[in-house]
């Protein structure tokens, strides 16, 4: 009788627990629901903080080299995620003779972070508009735009959505027919929350910053990119983002073998490597604001055969 008096106690102290982390989530993720919504909701938030937990078992073990955790996404379904938030499509063949592995530095620095350098912005929330591919075609550019002016402007990927339509949106063709992208804070003060009309709003008085042309890499190989990162600067890639840990992830060595290496679907920004523990990391820039990853980066695993493609498409802008 004390046992199943105990089993109760228990299971109505875990469902209070329950009850108030899902109030916490709520208010911290300003999220709102109606009716069977909340009810739906919760459910799936309940099912993926489980797949956190089991997966951080792995972890806790040494059997998994990056940690799983709760975010703004806990209450998506992953088809949902994938289908809102992966919104990558490549617009335009690699050129062959627009390759710059030949030129490479004998010797590299061991670890890069073009943050501790003033050459990265700080991390946008792109929003339900699959827009990944704006955020990592500004990123780059802002980078570049530093380097070259010492000037660091924030950039506005919501106009770049807009007035980009006739290059397919592929994100680092930057439509170059308007000169350049205008000033994030000239044109818009949220990002992608102005991005409503979808209308091309340019004004040559407000560009923040131009490019005269691009360069692609070596697709596939992620010494031309550590050679590129290195001597360049921030580079725009584009990587797998299927797998449900990638919806997930909150930090460590992300290690998904059975990412593709040619599906790629989700573009972000390299802004740097190095290696923790043994394990070589490229340090990626997100546009999924500060609640994903570690504060909206990640740690992917480098010199793993280019795992989840993070080398088949990558490329930077000329300044």
């Amino acid at each position: 009788m004390l046992r199943l008096v105990l089993v109760a106690v228990a299971l109505t102290m875990a469902t209070c627990s329950t009850e108030a982390n899902w109030v916490i989530f709520k208010a911290k993720h300003n999220k709102t629901y109606s009716g069977q919504e909340e009810v739906r909701r919760r459910k799936i938030w309940e099912d993926n903080l489980l797949k956190i937990e089991q997966h951080n078992e792995l972890y806790a073990k040494g059997l998994s080299s990056f940690y799983l955790g709760e975010n703004k996404y806990s209450d998506m379904l992953h088809e949902e995620f994938v289908r809102v938030m992966l919104g990558f499509r490549p617009g335009h063949p690699l050129h062959p003779d627009n390759f710059t592995s030949s030129q490479f530095t004998s010797v590299l620095p061991a670890s890069v972070d073009w943050r501790k350098h003033g050459y990265v912005t700080k991390v946008m929330d792109q929003g339900q508009c699959g827009s990944c591919w704006a955020f990592s075609a500004t990123g780059a550019l802002e980078g570049q735009h530093y380097k070259s002016t010492g000037k660091l402007v924030a950039l506005s990927a919501s106009n770049l959505m807009d007035c980009s339509q006739k290059f397919g949106k592929f994100q680092l063709k930057l439509y170059q027919e308007y000169l350049g992208i205008v000033s994030h804070f000239c044109l818009f003060v949220n990002n992608v929350s102005e991005h409503q009309d979808g209308k091309c709003k340019f004004t040559k008085a407000n560009v923040g910053a131009t490019e005269k042309s691009f360069k692609d890499l070596e697709s596939g190989s992620e010494d031309a990119l550590q050679q590129a990162v290195a001597t360049i600067g921030p580079v725009s890639i584009a990587m797998d983002g299927l797998h449900a840990s990638f919806q997930q992830y909150s930090g460590g060595v992300y290690n998904e073998p059975d990412c593709s290496t040619s599906n790629v679907n989700h573009a972000m920004l390299v802004v740097g490597y190095g290696t923790l523990k043994g394990d070589d990391y490229w340090i990626v820039k997100n546009s999924f604001g500060t609640s994903w990853g570690m504060q909206g980066y990640m740690l992917m695993s480098r010199n793993k055969n280019n795992q989840c493609g993070i080398a088949t498409i990558a490329s930077y802008p000329i300044v």
